[in-house]
Formats: C-alpha cells, sequence, structure tokens
C-alpha cells in the first residue's frame, strides 16, 4: 500500500510540473493576444455552456449525489448545486466579460519630465494565476473566463466535491479557445482530487506560477495564506455586519435586513451580524427580528435583545465571529454609529458592512471610519459581487490590502510596466 501512495504522490507531482510548464509555455501569445480573439474565445465558451446544459446537469447530479452521501451542509450544497438558471448566468457572464474593455495595455497614466522624457504606466497581464476554489462549479467559467481577458493562463483546482461539473464547464472554455485560435493551455483543471495537488501548487510549480487565488472557507485561506511561495489574493470570511441607524426608515430597514441575509445564506455577502441602534430599538428592533424569523431565520441575540424579542437563542462571543453561511444571524444593541463602528472594527473580517441611515453625517462616519473592502448605503450586503459592480464576474472578493481590494476582476489581475519615450537623453 506504501508504494501505492507513493507512486500515486509522484503521479500528481508530475501532472502538476506539467501543468505548469503548459501554462507558462502558453502566456506569451497569451498576453499577446488581440482583444478580438479572446472576445471570440468568450462567445464560443458561453456558447457552448448553453449548448452542453444537459452534460453539466447530468455531471452535477453526481457531484449533488455525492455531496448527499459526504453529509455536505446544506450552504455547501446550495453552491455546489447547479439548474437551468445558474447555466444560464454562467454563459451571461462571459459574456458580460467579453463586453468589458480589455484592460491589457491601458494607459493607467502618463507624464513628461522636465528633460523630455515621456513616461507612460501600462496595464500588463500578471502571469500564470492558480485558482483554489470549493464547492461552486460555477468559479470554473467565472475564473477561466475572467484570466483570459485580462491575458493570463489560469490553473483551476477546484473542490473534490464539483470535480464532474468543473469539468465538463472546462471543456466547453477550452472549446472556446479552440475555436478562436489561442492556446488550450490557457485554461487548465486540475484532473485529480488529490490533496497533494494544492501542495504543489503553494510551492509555485517549480517558478511557473506567478499568483494565487485561494477562494474557500477559513481553513482553506489560512493554509494558502501560511504555505504559499508567491504572493496571494486573500479572500477571508465574510462576517458581514448591517447596522441599521437611529435615523433608518423602518420598511427599509425590514427590506434590506431580509434580503442581506435570507437571498442566499451561502454566499460571502451574506449578513451574518445586525446591530440596531439602541435610540430605536423600541421601534425598529422587533419589526426586523420578526420579519427574519418569518423568512426562517433562526436569531442568536445579546442580552439587552432578549428582552425585547422571546423567540431568539442567547448569543455566544463565538456568534461575533462566525460566518454562519446558513438562516442563522447574531443580533445586538449599539449606542449609534460609534458604537456600531467600535463594535465591527473589533469583530469583522473586513470584507462588506451596510447601514440604513437617513443621517448624512452618520453614513459620512460610518465609510470613514471603517476599515473593510465594501461599504454600503441603504443597500443589501449580497450586492458584494463582481457581477453587481459591472465587471461581468469576479474571482473573489479581496480583503488584504496589497494590489486587489474589493471584487477581483479583470483590472485587478493585472500588473503594470512603465514605457519611457525619449529622443536621444542622457543622464549626466
Amino acid at each position: 500500500m506504501l508504494k501505492l501512495h507513493e507512486k500515486s504522490r509522484n503521479d500528481t507531482v508530475a501532472t502538476m510540473a506539467d501543468l505548469g510548464r503548459r501554462a507558462r509555455a502558453a502566456a506569451r501569445p497569451l498576453a499577446i493576444a488581440t482583444t478580438a480573439a479572446k472576445n471570440a474565445a468568450l462567445a464560443a465558451m458561453a456558447e457552448a455552456i448553453i449548448a452542453r446544459e444537459r452534460a453539466i446537469l447530468d455531471a452535477n447530479a453526481i457531484d449533488i449525489a455525492n455531496g448527499h452521501e459526504a453529509g455536505l451542509s446544506a450552504s455547501s450544497m446550495d453552491r455546489l448545486k447547479l439548474n437551468p438558471a445558474r447555466i444560464r448566468a454562467m454563459a451571461e457572464g462571459i459574456r458580460e466579460i467579453a463586453e468589458l474593455g480589455d484592460p491589457v495595455g491601458d494607459v493607467i497614466a502618463s507624464w513628461e519630465r522636465p528633460n523630455g522624457l515621456q513616461i507612460e504606466r501600462v496595464r500588463t497581464p500578471l502571469g500564470v494565476i492558480g485558482v483554489i476554489y470549493e464547492s461552486r462549479p460555477n468559479v470554473t467559467a467565472d475564473a477561466g473566463a475572467l484570466c483570459l481577458k485580462a491575458g493570463n493562463p489560469v490553473i483551476l483546482r477546484g473542490g473534490s466535491d464539483s470535480l464532474n461539473s468543473s469539468s465538463v464547464i472546462h471543456a466547453c472554455l477550452v472549446d472556446g479557445l479552440k475555436a478562436a485560435g489561442l492556446p488550450q493551455d490557457a485554461i487548465q483543471l486540475v484532473p485529480t482530487a488529490d490533496r497533494a495537488a494544492v501542495g504543489e501548487m503553494l510551492k509555485g510549480l517549480g517558478g511557473n506560477l506567478d499568483v494565487i487565488i485561494p477562494r474557500g472557507g477559513k481553513s482553506l485561506v489560512e493554509r494558502v495564506q501560511t504555505e504559499a511561495r508567491v504572493p496571494v489574493f486573500a479572500h477571508l470570511e465574510g462576517i458581514c455586519h448591517l447596522y441599521v441607524d437611529r435615523s433608518a426608515k423602518l420598511d427599509m430597514a425590514v427590506g434590506i435586513a431580509v434580503n442581506a441575509k435570507m437571498r442566499r445564506t451561502g454566499v460571502c455577502g451574506a449578513a451574518e451580524t445586525l446591530l440596531v441602534d439602541r435610540a430605536v430599538a423600541s421601534t425598529h428592533l422587533v419589526p426586523i427580528l420578526d420579519a427574519l424569523r418569518a423568512a426562517g431565520c433562526e436569531i442568536h441575540a445579546d442580552a439587552e435583545v432578549l428582552k425585547l424579542f422571546f423567540d431568539a437563542k442567547p448569543a455566544t462571543d463565538a456568534d461575533w465571529v462566525t460566518e454562519y453561511l446558513d438562516a442563522v444571524i447574531a443580533v445586538k444593541l449599539v449606542d449609534g454609529v460609534a458604537g456600531a463602528i467600535e463594535h465591527i472594527e473589533t469583530f469583522s473580517s473586513h470584507h462588506t458592512e451596510a447601514i440604513v441611515a437617513e443621517d448624512a453625517q452618520a453614513v459620512e462616519r460610518f465609510f470613514n471610519e471603517i476599515d473593510s473592502a465594501i461599504l454600503l448605503h441603504n443597500a443589501s450586503t449580497q450586492f458584494a459581487d463582481g457581477g453587481e459592480f459591472g465587471m461581468g464576474a469576479e474571482i473573489g472578493i479581496a480583503t488584504g490590502k496589497m494590489h486587489a481590494r474589493g471584487p477581483v476582476g479583470v483590472e485587478q489581475l493585472t500588473s503594470f510596466k512603465y514605457r519611457v519615450r525619449g529622443s536621444g537623453q542622457v543622464r549626466p
């Protein structure tokens, strides 16, 4: 058994090394590919996904059955499940990416020096990108399409629970590359569920991987951040907060709270903590919590809230730092916007926070003093999504501060270089 295990691991190491070499070979032709060629590939990918809907659903049914057998949580099953509407949304997302401007070659800034040198800062592809993700087979399409538009080869390592679905979707992406005459190795899917494949990616595939983007649970992201030998776009858990200010319109607060928590509980932009201004506890708190309970949400409340709303469980310290990804929300009363800011800055994962308020000064203070990637005013936290930002799609929400922050779309998947034009200048 030991020899078989070692052989399996050796096979995985060899497979990953080969993926890295092939991706690097595709980097230059992809970096100089025309916008027309990339858009043609994207259009063909979308068409292939629609044409192969039945095959995708059949593969997904296998993943769903395996997920049930493995005892995956309800939120994981929701992220894993595909249906005709979600497949159409995948295709539409790819078409939207095709309609975006091509970032490669964009002049970000230009200026002239006193000596006559003309300097430009120009967008350029990052290089070979590795994306490691769990569940969500739609990430296969989103990540592949976004990396292509930004001129980057990508190696996709989806979760073992979605490997069948992702394999069929990946085949559609390869069909698009073929149709446009682009390197088929520009988008590769790790063909094994062996966890050793992740370890090889974290090592950098022999110098062939330039950036890693993890998209998944806290344990995955922490492992990537700890072990990666290449730069990482961090996407930590979404402990997202919704604050209802004393100036909030009640009907608006109710609608936003229910949507922010219950529209899709398994997405990273779902609200996990509700903070209500103590000044409106007698008017706003119970109607909001009644609406959440009617929608099927379990309430975990602090001691003050429990005195006003009895259909709740006592909150523990763990509730303020938990990403439920389920129909559960923690609720607390705070002293105005200052109290909300203090709580959020103490417990937030710096993903997304929202304020419901009519007081412009409260909103400005909320925006100025909270250091999270996305801040919303009078809108649901579920808008924390690259597609909703007009980016076509996203690979994830980056919560770090280096290079990319917030939705990671095509522009965030580029770096830049300087072009300097002279007329014979020499440095004295």
